[in-house]
Formats: C-alpha cells, sequence, structure tokens
C-alpha cells in the first residue's frame, strides 16, 4: 500500500493539520492501492498564505529567470517518465501503452508549446506606433486556485500549472481525490527543480472541501477548473462573493459530422476515438452523424470496431481499454446504457455489465447504439464512457442543427472528401473546437469550449495571458530602457 498523507506547502512536505485519510482505489481490481489524506481548512490557509508571501518575489523575478526555473521541472520529468506513467495507470486505470504513449507525454508536450509561447510574449509593449508614451503590460493577476479532474491527470496539471508560473503566478493545486498520484510526483519534480518556496504547493482535498475554500478564499485571485459543468456552476457561484476570475474547461458532447465521401477510414478512426481512455474524454466524439446514403454500411462498420475493441488490464501491453475509474462512473454509464435501450435506440454492440471475460473491476463494454434520435437522453447528456451514439441526416443544414442542439460546446469534428464543405462546417458549428478529417490541432492551438462546456483556453499563448491582467500605462518614457527600470 503506498502511504502519501503529506501536503506539499511552502517548499516542503507537511503532515496534514487533521488526518483525514482517503483511500485510492484501483480500478483494475476494486481494492485500495495507496491512502492520502484530504485536507482541512488549516491546511488550504497554510497553502494560500504560503502562495501570498511568494507572490511579490515571484512576480518581481524577471520573465526570462522564470522560464528558466520552470523548464526544470520538464527536465525532472525526463528523468522519471516511466514512474509517470505507471503512477496515472494505476490511479485512473490507464492501460500502460496508453500512459506511456498518451497520457504521461502530455506534460512535455504541452510543456515545449509554452516554452514556445512564452518567447513570442511581449511583456511590456507599445499600444501602437502612433503612441509612443503608451504601454501595455502584462502582468500576473496573483495567487491562483487550480483544480484538476482524474481523466487526464498530467494534461490538466501541466495546462494549468506551467502557464500559471510562467506568467508570474503562484498556485494552490488541488487535484482530484481520485487521481492525486501523478500530481503527488509532479510536486516532486517541482521540488527538485528548484523553484522558490511557496510559488507551488498542493493540497489534497474534495470539492466540498479543498474546492470550495479556494473558491471562496480573498486571497486567491483566480481559480482555474477542469471537470464536470455541475462543478463548474457551483465554483462560479463561490467565487462569485470575491469577484476573482474564473476560467472553466467542462463537459462536452461532441458532434462528428460523416459524410459518405469520407469513407470506411472516417468512421473507424470517429470510434477508436471515442473509446480511446475508455470514453473518459471531455472532447469525445460521442455523437456520429453519418450521412443516409453512407448510414447503414458505417453502422455496420462501428459495430466491427467495437466487436474487436478489447478490454482488459491496465497493467497489460496493448491497444485495448481500461477499466472507467470507479464505481460511481461505472454505474452511471450502466444506466446511460439501460435509458439508451429503454427510450427505443437500437443496440449494435456491446450493452449492460462486464466483459464476458472480466468479473471484477470498473470495466464498460464497448457500445454502440443506431437509429439515436434527437432529444433522447444518450443523445442529449454526456456519458464520460465508451458509448457512441449514431444518428443518419440528410443534408448539411440538418447535421447543422442537430451537432449545435446541445447546451455544450467543446469540440465538432468533420469528415468529407470536400473541402469547400468542410470550411464551410467548420464556420457554422458552434464549439470552441473544430477537427476535421482526423487532423489533429496543432502544438500552442488553445483547447476550450462555449456555452455549458466553459469558455478558458488553455495551451500556447493563450494559456500563458490566462494567467495575466492588462494594464494600460500613459506617460511613458520611451527613452529609458526596461532593464534601467
Amino acid at each position: 500500500m503506498i502511504e502519501k498523507r503529506a501536503f506539499y506547502i511552502d517548499g516542503a512536505w507537511v503532515a496534514p493539520a487533521v488526518p483525514r485519510d482517503c483511500a485510492v482505489i484501483d480500478p483494475a481490481t476494486e481494492e485500495p492501492c495507496a491512502v492520502i489524506s484530504l485536507g482541512d481548512r488549516a491546511d488550504t490557509e497554510a497553502a494560500v498564505a504560503a502562495a501570498s508571501r511568494a507572490f511579490p518575489g515571484w512576480a518581481a523575478t524577471p520573465p526570462a529567470e522564470r522560464k528558466r526555473l520552470v523548464a526544470g521541472i520538464l527536465a525532472q520529468y525526463e528523468k522519471r517518465a516511466e514512474e509517470m506513467a505507471q503512477a496515472i495507470s494505476l490511479e485512473m486505470g490507464a492501460p500502460i501503452d496508453l500512459a506511456r504513449k498518451s497520457q504521461a507525454p502530455c506534460l512535455p508536450w504541452h510543456f515545449k508549446g509554452f516554452l514556445d509561447a512564452f518567447d513570442a510574449i511581449e511583456w511590456i509593449r507599445p499600444l501602437r506606433a502612433d503612441t509612443p508614451h503608451d504601454r501595455i503590460a502584462l502582468e500576473p493577476i496573483g495567487v491562483v486556485g487550480l483544480i484538476t479532474p482524474w481523466n487526464w491527470p498530467m494534461n490538466q496539471v501541466t495546462l494549468k500549472v506551467i502557464p500559471a508560473l510562467m506568467a508570474g503566478c503562484t498556485c494552490v493545486l488541488k487535484p482530484s481525490e481520485e487521481a492525486p498520484l501523478s500530481s503527488l510526483l509532479f510536486a516532486e519534480f517541482v521540488h527538485d527543480a528548484g523553484l522558490p518556496r511557496g510559488v507551488f504547493n498542493l493540497v489534497n482535498g474534495d470539492g466540498a472541501g479543498v474546492g470550495s475554500q479556494l473558491s471562496v478564499h480573498p486571497d486567491v485571485e483566480m481559480i482555474s477548473f477542469t471537470g464536470s459543468t455541475r462543478a463548474g456552476r457551483a465554483i462560479s457561484k463561490n467565487a462569485a462573493e470575491t469577484l476573482k476570475r474564473v476560467t472553466l474547461e467542462l463537459g462536452g458532447k461532441g458532434a462528428n459530422l460523416v459524410f459518405a465521401d469520407a469513407g470506411e477510414a472516417a468512421v473507424v478512426r470517429g470510434v477508436r476515438h471515442l473509446f480511446n481512455n475508455s470514453g473518459q474524454s471531455c472532447n469525445a466524439p460521442s455523437r456520429m452523424l453519418v450521412e443516409r446514403s453512407f448510414y447503414d454500411e458505417a453502422v455496420e462498420i462501428a459495430r466491427g470496431v467495437a466487436e474487436a475493441t478489447r478490454v482488459g488490464s491496465p497493467r497489460e501491453a496493448g491497444g485495448h481499454l481500461g477499466p472507467v475509474v470507479n464505481e460511481r462512473q461505472w454505474t452511471q454509464i450502466q444506466g446511460y446504457i439501460q435509458k439508451g435501450i429503454d427510450e427505443g435506440a437500437r443496440l449494435v454492440a456491446g450493452g449492460l455489465g462486464r466483459p464476458e471475460t472480466l468479473n471484477r473491476g470498473f470495466y464498460v463494454r464497448p457500445t454502440v447504439f443506431a437509429d439515436v434520435v434527437p432529444g433522447m437522453t444518450i443523445e442529449r447528456e454526456e456519458i464520460f464512457g465508451p458509448v457512441l451514439s449514431m444518428l443518419p441526416f440528410d443534408s448539411e443544414d440538418e447535421a447543422v442543427a442537430i451537432a449545435n442542439d446541445t447546451a455544450y460546446g467543446l469540440t465538432n469534428y468533420v469528415q468529407s472528401a470536400d473541402g469547400a464543405r468542410r470550411n464551410r462546417l467548420a464556420r457554422r458549428l458552434r464549439a470552441g473546437m473544430i477537427e476535421m478529417n482526423g487532423e489533429a490541432r496543432s502544438l500552442g492551438a488553445p483547447f476550450g469550449g462555449i456555452k455549458a462546456s466553459g469558455r478558458a483556453r488553455e495551451g500556447g499563448v493563450w494559456g500563458i495571458e490566462e494567467f495575466t491582467e492588462v494594464k494600460a500605462i500613459s506617460g511613458w518614457d520611451a527613452d529609458v530602457s526596461v532593464a534601467a527600470e
């Protein structure tokens, strides 16, 4: 049993003010694999106080020096990448190959994007060429609370902690109590990289405890949260009293528009994309809208992909699916599958219960529903599991109407050989991100949505600037160099 009860506060590992043990459950075995402690208000206060003390010095550190110090975290990861993959696989059930190839490498991928973006930022710049005595300054917002989820733990920790530190903010991280081991390892990277005391702090806890305490704390200037839309609403309400900035990256119900000219490969790609990480991705293409002339063939292709998708232990090598994170998620997904059956969708693959070869662990059968009708529960609500809904459409206008008729707006997808059609649809679909023909967004592109998916923009220049305030300055002496000020 792994024991990780300490928090990282003010540059040191400290015992919790009040012991509150919390078991971390291995989703493959349903047994405890680690024990952490959930923070008390005193722990939150200590972490915020440490970040507040550290802020003036860190904010005044020259940007190039901040960059150098923060880059040391990446160097620590590169020494211990396998440890990170193992931690993620154990805590949330990602198959070890997925953890090694996709989950853990989110850290260096985004990190390198931030390093590139950092060099492109002009921290003090002229307003315009004709206003020599005006300057626009980007300054760190202050102490920030960072609340991260369990499904892509290092992806979200990197997308929040690294830009916050680069911008000159100090922070308190509250990772998900479901998957805290990777974040605790990340804190070791920060410590070994030699960042100043109090610049980065970590307190484990749940949303009702540490999460709420950070949201209402008067010394926390900003909350950056990734998680459910329900929790995002609660955080926004809590934060309103102190008028702090809140950036949210929430749920999604992505539509994947597949036209007949896209062919079999587009369907195979779409099904596999949804099943990736056992369907536990906010940007998963969970609604596949297929042009009617290709629809019946697409359903059979999707059936074949689902039936060929293996589910197994995260300890095993291979491209299979692992379990979902916990019993609550497993039960919720089973409820959605039952709801799909009850509401008249056609079950073509998968279904209720565990795969036949598995009698323990939170494993879900890869499931495909066809003939889903707009308005069905499985078409409207985020399932967060390997469950695909397939719908036919007759025209481009109908496809857009179905795709946009959702509370969410994170990512939509288009599959077509017609470039003009793709460009047209990219402008008409209401979402923060549009991905077409399987081409991923490039390094440095922002990640974020609209509507109930939240409006954060994480990654690249946008991700760093989200942690800054814009200051307008007049009467600037243009003859004095910045270094002399």
